[in-house]
């Protein structure tokens, strides 16, 4: 799939033109919720997702989201960065609206994201809040010896 915007943006799922050196980079040194992840595990999470990235006029990779899915019950949207300098310019509501619209002919009954500071972003193209939060429940490895 390949989206364009007026200004010379164009958002695209051609996993050939994904930089994935520069999505660890975003991840691992910038985003609260993947700081210091491995590279080895960027990879392997790109592997496993339908990515989206957006490029700028010129070329240049400035955003990404992934998602993972079995492609018929479920969808989870993740790992949504637009590098700082792209950022104020509708670039997060227009690649989540394209990631919704891309997944809209598999049927998924839901998508799920988490986001402790985008709310904004995400409702514009119809996230609501879990209407139900008790019903959710998480599996997380328990932490090693000496972690606080």
């Amino acid at each position: 799939m390949i989206k364009h915007r007026e200004d010379g943006y164009e958002l695209s799922t051609d996993p050939d033109r994904l930089d994935v050196v520069l999505v660890h980079r975003w991840l691992s040194t910038d985003a609260y919720w993947a700081l210091g992840r491995s590279r080895e595990t960027v990879e392997r999470s790109v592997r496993g997702s339908l990515n989206f990235a957006v490029h700028d006029a010129a070329g240049a990779q400035v955003a990404y989201a992934r998602v993972v899915t079995d492609g018929a019950t479920f969808g989870w949207l993740c790992d949504v960065y637009v590098a700082p300098a792209h950022r104020g310019k509708g670039l997060g509501t227009w690649m989540v609206g394209a990631v919704r619209d891309h997944l809209a002919p598999y049927g998924l009954p839901r998508v799920l994201l988490a986001t402790r500071d985008a709310h904004e972003v995400y409702s514009k193209v119809g996230f609501t809040s879990l209407p139900n939060p008790a019903s959710m429940m998480i599996l997380s490895p328990e932490p090693t010896a000496g972690a606080s």
